[in-house]
């Protein structure tokens, strides 16, 4: 095996303990797949009697917590659940196809977002989700209308709620989306970022340059944080087989922590990245640069989950910041977003100056 090669059977694939299946969820063609697909891995299927999720988890909380993070629930999405929302800045909408991460990432921005028990649910109507879609064609903000990036079309995220490839080898539901995608005959792209490195399933499906993966990366320094993902190598050599099959690709550097000797460890992440990739012939890459951020919701989530992350959420370098929606959010402070930025835009036009990016936040 060459130094930029992957072999899929060394590539981590998460596994649930047991599915959960509803009774609508049978009713669709790709609820049933997946229980099929979970059957034929080993994997404990338990077909429920009605729509309700009954969880049984252990009163203990850090049991419970372990044992929802092993489940994922095959359920039907409501149409609340399937209408489009706007996701600046990544896209022009989200598009859903799971909701809930088998990651442990001790940064993780769900943990604030999502209620209850953290267990996957995947959707087993997806055709319908995705038939969301044709509705909106040419109606976003970011990209739908953006000079500079109006050349990406009606753009479409999936990892909003979910890693859509961290569930892939039980669902199929990104396989499915991808080829949705690339039989739409319409200026518009699938989008999705993730930290998993399993993209065999995806090499050969006829995309047509209508799905942009993006890896998600962080360095090795920060590894501790991002318990059960690949390592950022599989992920960056993952990512060159995408672009040798003809996807578009990215790079989310995502979140940047402004920790002890960042410089110098996100100087070793760029040019890990630029060994893998400043070599690629034509090859469509953007990047993404999203600073580390909390909220005292997920703050007190993340802490009971993670008590002993060592990742810093005091008030040190930060700043309070209020969202268009009226929410309160802690950020880096003035100087040290500029500080920052002003490192990756240098090291990303010496390294990769090939990349576009997108945004910074």
């Amino acid at each position: 095996m060459t130094a930029r090669s992957l072999s899929s059977s060394r590539v981590r694939q998460w596994q649930p303990r047991r599915v959960l299946v509803t009774r609508s969820a049978l009713g669709f063609a790709h609820g049933r797949a997946i229980a099929e697909r979970a059957a034929r891995q080993g994997i404990a299927v338990v077909e429920l009697p009605g729509d309700r999720l009954n969880l049984a988890l252990s009163a203990d909380e850090r049991r419970a917590y372990v044992e929802a993070k092993n489940t994922l629930a095959v359920v039907v999405a409501p149409p609340s659940k399937r209408r489009l929302q706007p996701i600046a800045p990544s896209a022009d909408w989200r598009i859903d196809l799971a909701q809930g991460c088998p990651a442990h990432c001790s940064y993780c921005y769900l943990a604030g977002s999502l209620k209850g028990a953290p267990i996957t649910r995947v959707y087993a109507n997806l055709e319908q989700v995705l038939e969301e879609a044709r509705d909106h064609l040419g109606r976003g903000l970011v990209t739908s209308r953006s000079a500079a990036r109006m050349h990406e079309g009606t753009t479409f995220e999936a990892s909003c709620y979910t890693d859509p490839l961290s569930i892939e080898a039980v669902t199929g539901s990104l396989s499915a989306a991808i080829r949705w995608f690339g039989e739409w005959n319409a200026d518009a792209q699938l989008r999705f970022t993730t930290k998993f490195a399993a993209v065999e399933p995806l090499l050969q499906l006829a995309h047509n340059g209508r799905t942009r993966m993006r890896a998600s990366v962080n360095p090795a320094a920060y590894a501790r944080f991002e318990g059960g993902t690949a390592p950022v190598a599989q992920r960056l050599q993952a990512l060159r087989r995408m672009a040798e099959a003809g996807y578009p690709i990215g790079l989310t550097i995502a979140p940047i922590i402004a920790a002890n000797g960042w410089q110098t460890a996100y100087a070793e992440l760029i040019a890990q990245a630029r060994a893998q990739l400043a070599d690629l012939p034509g090859a469509d890459l953007t990047i993404e640069l999203i600073t580390h951020r909390f909220n005292a919701g997920s703050k007190a989530v993340l802490e009971s989950w993670y008590p002993s992350s060592g990742l810093d959420m005091s008030g040190t370098g930060r700043a309070l910041k209020r969202t268009r929606f009226g929410a309160e959010k802690v950020v880096y402070d003035s100087t040290t977003m500029r500080v920052l930025q002003d490192f990756f835009e240098r090291r990303i036009a010496d390294d990769l100056p090939h990349a576009r990016i997108l945004y910074w936040t």
